[in-house]
């Protein structure tokens, strides 16, 4: 197969969309072009000043970017491919690369050019299915947390807390406190499957949006290709001539009119159970309970942090893995987990961790004859992206952010009661 070159193209054809703590994402805007049109470019990013010299060898042979195959061939295999966008690779250039930061870096927030840049040294990157540019407006929703752990391997401590309240409403308290925007919103009433919660979750994350500024991250607008602001007159009438019936723009209506328009779409979709269940089967001792089970199988060094040493898996012990997730791994005792199948523990929380932290993109399903909307949106199409590989390096971060927040959480004041609707009894 012919390799797909990034210089078929001009630095100026592509438009910064947005980008994520590994990742930059640019929408295609040039003429139309067979490979290129209607798909957003992917690059990988480095901390700024800090790009990796074993890179500079150009006659050294490096391989694709590690989320198609993973993708193909571990994603697919728990997420049928209806739901994710198609991945495929582009070769990259050094100059090539070096000129579209010129061109588009000023675009990126200053809070990231200050912290990373793209990394100029990579000679592949993705292409993926546009779902932002190729419409006239596009949702992003970034769900997190679908479920509260099980108590059999929580601490006295902790038991009480985390049963309670979910991981994400605790973390929200906790980056409050360092200064973040707050939010009401709740996972798990948009994980419930029960069409008021289900509304109350996008009213929620509505509100977080509108008075943030549309800084949370958790729901994006993008309008015409562009993130969307609520201070946006232009952005808010394309969102009120999907979203109502009268398009009018005032703020109360156009919440109420999202949550409805949203609501029934998300219930009826198979996309948040999924997550779900696949978040709380893979994380089923949660980080406690892993780091117990790291602990009695490492007695010979307990100064190692939990991950520490570990290998990632190559994508052959992936795929083996996913083997034993649909067979095996559901008979296993995981009240009793055996030290024998640590590294597919391991394994499972890290995959957890890539549905935790994944994005649901969300469109209006036009008339197949028309690219315009008549009347407000009714049926949508929903797509899960960004579906990156966890490293086992962060497993120790994890587990100490984890007793960093439920530590805050104690101490809090207006705790709240989640409630898992899905949870088994």
């Amino acid at each position: 197969m012919t390799p797909i070159l990034i210089t078929e193209t001009k630095p100026e054809d592509w438009t910064y969309i947005s980008e994520g703590g590994a990742s930059i994402v640019f929408s295609y805007r040039g003429p139309r072009n067979v490979q290129f049109s209607d798909h957003v470019l992917r690059l990988r990013k480095v901390a700024r000043g800090s790009l990796d010299n074993t890179l500079l060898d150009t006659n050294a042979e490096q391989p694709d970017d590690p989320m198609i195959a993973f993708q193909d061939n571990i994603i697919s295999k728990l997420i049928p491919s209806e739901l994710l966008a198609s991945l495929v690779v582009v070769v990259l250039d050094e100059e090539w690369l070096r000129s579209l930061i010129d061109l588009r870096d000023a675009d990126r927030p200053a809070g990231r050019r200050q912290t990373d840049q793209i990394d100029v040294h990579r000679k592949k990157g993705v292409l993926a299915t546009d779902l932002i540019g190729g419409t006239p407006i596009a949702i992003e929703i970034k769900p997190k947390w679908g479920f509260l752990p099980r108590d059999c391997h929580l601490s006295p401590e902790t038991v009480a807390l985390k049963t309670a309240t979910c991981r994400f409403c605790m973390h929200t308290s906790f980056m409050v406190k360092q200064g973040d925007f707050d939010t009401t919103y709740c996972p798990l009433d948009l994980f419930s499957r029960d069409e008021m919660r289900v509304r109350k979750a996008l009213g929620d994350l509505w509100a977080g949006w509108y008075e943030s500024g549309g800084s949370l991250n958790n729901l994006r607008f993008f309008v015409e290709g562009r993130m969307a602001k609520p201070d946006d007159d232009h952005s808010m009438k394309l969102l009120a001539h999907f979203f109502t019936a009268d398009e009018s723009t005032d703020a109360q209506n156009l919440q109420e009119s999202f949550t409805t328009a949203l609501a029934q779409a998300l219930v009826d979709s198979p996309i948040l159970p999924l997550l779900s269940t696949l978040q709380r089967t893979l994380d089923i001792l949660d980080i406690e309970g892993l780091s117990k089970l790291h602990t009695q199988t490492s007695l010979d060094f307990p100064s190692e942090g939990l991950g520490s040493s570990v290998l990632d898996p190559s994508m052959e012990e992936w795929e083996d893995f996913v083997k034993v997730y649909h067979s095996d791994y559901h008979l296993w005792d995981h009240t009793a987990p055996s030290p024998g199948h640590l590294r597919h523990y391991l394994m499972a929380y890290l995959l957890s961790a890539t549905f935790k932290d994944c994005s649901i993109i969300i469109r209006p399903r036009l008339h197949p004859l028309s690219t315009t909307q008549i009347g407000p949106a009714r049926s949508f199409d929903a797509t899960i992206i960004d579906m990156d590989i966890k490293s086992m390096n962060r497993l120790g971060k994890w587990e100490k952010l984890d007793r960093k927040i439920v530590e805050h959480y104690k101490s809090s004041a207006g705790q709240r009661r989640c409630i898992d609707s899905q949870r088994a009894s």
